[in-house]
């Protein structure tokens, strides 16, 4: 799968679904305030389920699968019908598992000496996660000073809100933003969908504004 296809909206909703059956409705709320793209974190037994059934019913959404940290979970992400995914990290099975499959992984790295590293192991489209809490805008332009002639691109993820966005959405070196603001796993668990739509359309106007 092109990964251009789901990074050109500049916004991943990373989501805790604790029923899977809240999926579905989640990702309806999402599509409803213009974003097609969600990661299901791998941090709840129905994650899995929860992706499967999203990917059945909502042909439009791109779906992946987040806090992978074993090549097993990178296997049961691909099984359940992930169409990308995402680690806190930076692990070489986890990645090798990804390439042997032929699945995008955007692995997590946060120093230079992981950026470096991650190239080595021919990972250019790379998490940066915890952003807020590792300097933000400011550490992530430092980094894309000397990465940015080798095609790198990062995801900042991590603190990032509806404020603190257009300044991420500057750096040309950020392909597109994670975040959980619009779909707190507290609004999920409330099924709350009409205020995650209003959160994810105000999102995209500011997306839509930066551009």
């Amino acid at each position: 799968m092109d990964t251009q296809a789901f990074l050109k909206q500049r916004l991943i909703c990373v989501a805790v679904i604790d029923q899977a059956e809240d999926g579905v409705p989640l990702m309806e709320a999402l599509l409803s305030g213009g974003l097609e793209v969600i990661e299901v974190t791998f941090r709840t037994a129905g994650a899995a389920e929860a992706i499967r059934r999203i990917r059945q019913s909502l042909p439009a959404a791109h779906v992946g699968a987040g806090t992978l940290l074993t090549a097993d979970q990178v296997k049961q992400a691909i099984d359940a019908g992930a169409q990308f995914g995402v680690s806190p990290g930076l692990s070489e099975g986890v990645l090798k598992a990804a390439h042997e499959h032929r699945f995008p992984l955007f692995p997590g790295v946060i120093t230079p000496t992981e950026v470096m590293r991650a190239l080595d192991l021919g990972a250019k489209q790379l998490k940066f996660f915890p952003a807020e809490a590792a300097g933000g805008v400011n550490m992530l332009k430092s980094l894309a000073g000397p990465f940015g002639h080798t095609g790198v691109r990062f995801v900042p993820t991590g603190g990032i809100t509806a404020a603190n966005l257009p300044n991420y959405l500057a750096i040309p070196q950020v392909a597109a933003v994670g975040g959980s603001w619009m779909a707190e796993r507290k609004l999920v668990a409330e099924k709350n969908w009409s205020k995650i739509t209003s959160l994810t359309a105000e999102a995209m106007h500011v997306i839509a504004q930066a551009k």
